[in-house]
């Protein structure tokens, strides 16, 4: 169920359904999947400042998600202090803080209890920010997201101003949507905490342990993209080995290290996100639940729609019958 102020200054979005997170933001295209089969309870809070938006997520179950920044901003993102998972490999800490320019791609994995806090820049503001890891991020061909490690305390402050901050304009949405002083004040309190994370913060510099772990989390990322792009193929195992260059123990290593699932189990879940992302979004005029099972590779129609109603609780056929584009739970 999506909660909506009367105006879109702040934003408060309960989220049942892994594809409801898909539409929640402008500035986000996150592609999640959701890993364990209890009943999803994700909240977002956004709050758009002008040049700036905050926003406020946390999750109670174990979801992959791979967020793609567009229209132009730039994002840092800082965590909880319970907060743990994966991001492009790394263990999420709460010394942690991220850079990600305009399309760079994020590869995260958020355990129960994930607490992040992001803050989307436009270009004028991030100038005032002036920091040579995000100007330099930007410029870069290829984006890539930028992993910092900040002094002790640095990013957990960030992280705890930016959740002051939501969870004021929560409790009082009528200050942020009705004073646009009051918004650019945040804003410029938003610089100042930013300017000071920054100059407090250097490169990553993995440990050999988290070099592996990211090899690992490489080894899934090719295989995704692999199945993915033979949506409507049977795969097996060694289709992945090939693919991906390393034998049937190590990709389940990798998978099981960083999905928690076999490379089987997390493929299948992932195909199954994306029929139910496509039923979502049609109507019974326009397809049939067949057509799109086939389009993702389920061949055997009895062992789909009893995997589809575990991971969903309903029937593929419910869900088509849905109003189209009706992504709330």
């Amino acid at each position: 169920m999506n909660t909506v102020t009367a105006q879109t200054f702040v934003e408060v979005i309960d989220i049942g359904n892994p594809a409801a997170a898909n539409g929640c933001i402008e500035l986000l295209d996150q592609d999640v999947v959701q890993l364990q089969g209890q009943t999803l309870k994700a909240r977002q809070v956004v709050i758009r400042l002008g040049r700036s938006v905050l926003m406020y997520y946390s999750t109670n179950l174990r979801v992959r998600t791979r967020p793609r920044l567009m229209n132009g901003h730039t994002s840092f993102v800082t965590f909880g202090p319970q907060a743990t998972g994966l991001v492009n490999g790394l263990q999420v800490r709460s010394d942690m803080l991220l850079a990600a320019p305009q399309q760079a791609l994020v590869s995260m994995v958020a355990n129960p209890h994930y607490e992040s806090v992001a803050f989307f820049l436009k270009p004028e503001l991030l100038q005032a920010v002036g920091h040579g890891f995000a100007l330099a991020g930007t410029a870069a061909q290829t984006p890539q997201v930028t992993v910092l490690q900040s002094a002790p305390g640095t990013a957990g402050a960030l992280y705890a101003w930016g959740k002051l901050v939501v969870d004021a304009a929560v409790q009082d949405a009528v200050a942020f949507n009705s004073s646009q002083s009051h918004r650019q004040s945040v804003e410029a309190d938003l610089v100042d905490q930013l300017r000071q994370a920054l100059h407090f913060s250097r490169q990553w510099e993995p440990a050999r342990s988290e070099r592996l772990s990211q090899a690992k989390s490489e080894i899934v990322r090719i295989a995704e993209k692999f199945a993915l792009q033979q949506s409507g193929e049977r795969l097996y195992v060694t289709d992945l080995c090939k693919a991906t260059g390393v034998s049937e123990r190590s990709l389940e290593y990798a998978f099981r290290a960083v999905m928690g699932l076999s490379p089987t189990a997390y493929l299948t879940k992932t195909r199954l996100h994306k029929v139910h992302r496509a039923l979502l979004s049609a109507s019974p005029a326009s397809t049939t639940v067949t057509t799109e099972a086939l389009n993702w590779g389920f061949w055997h129609f009895g062992e789909f729609s009893k995997a589809y109603k575990a991971c969903f609780d309903e029937l593929p056929s419910e869900t088509l019958r849905r109003a189209p584009n009706r992504l709330a739970a």
